[in-house]
């Protein structure tokens, strides 16, 4: 058995990793408080509306949904299920395999979204955009698209459980 010294942070990166959690816990409260406030919906149903609203026919095979929105298969049959009751959403067989199914945007769940959009945009520009520089906004990007291909490349995602 090798035993291994841990890679223990520096100072600037315990730092760093510890604005990131305190930042991005407060940004989820944030974004799901406004959305339960102005639209009565969590902001992961309005992820799931704004990935449909902007695939090919409003419409997407929910193992690709799972992906694009990051949860586990299980919770988004749990969240496509609430959108339905709502006539917000569709769920179909896939023509191509019986097993897949389909998640269609309806024109009811595109008109939500059109009228919740503007509120919630408003509240990410104001939480995390008007705090920034352009330069800041530029470094911020790069920083996450690393993180986000790192962490996508890995074996074992939730998603694709």
């Amino acid at each position: 058995m090798t035993i291994t010294t841990p890679r223990w942070l520096t100072p600037a990166e315990d730092q760093a990793w510890r604005a990131w959690l305190q930042a991005s816990e407060l940004l989820e409260d944030h974004l799901d408080q406004q959305l339960q406030r102005d639209s009565g919906i969590p902001h992961v149903y309005y992820s799931l509306l704004a990935w449909l609203s902007e695939a090919p026919d409003r419409q997407m095979r929910m193992t690709e949904l799972a992906e694009q929105s990051k949860i586990t298969r299980s919770r988004l049959s749990h969240a496509i299920s609430r959108l339905e009751e709502r006539g917000w959403v569709v769920r179909t067989s896939c023509a191509s395999d019986k097993r897949g199914q389909i998640a269609r945007l309806t024109d009811a769940g595109y008109a939500f979204l059109e009228k919740a959009a503007p509120g919630h945009v408003e509240a990410v520009r104001a939480a995390v955009f008007d705090a920034l520089t352009p330069d800041q906004v530029r470094a911020f990007g790069d920083a996450c698209a690393a993180i986000a291909a790192r962490l996508h490349a890995a074996p074992a995602v939730p998603w694709h459980r």
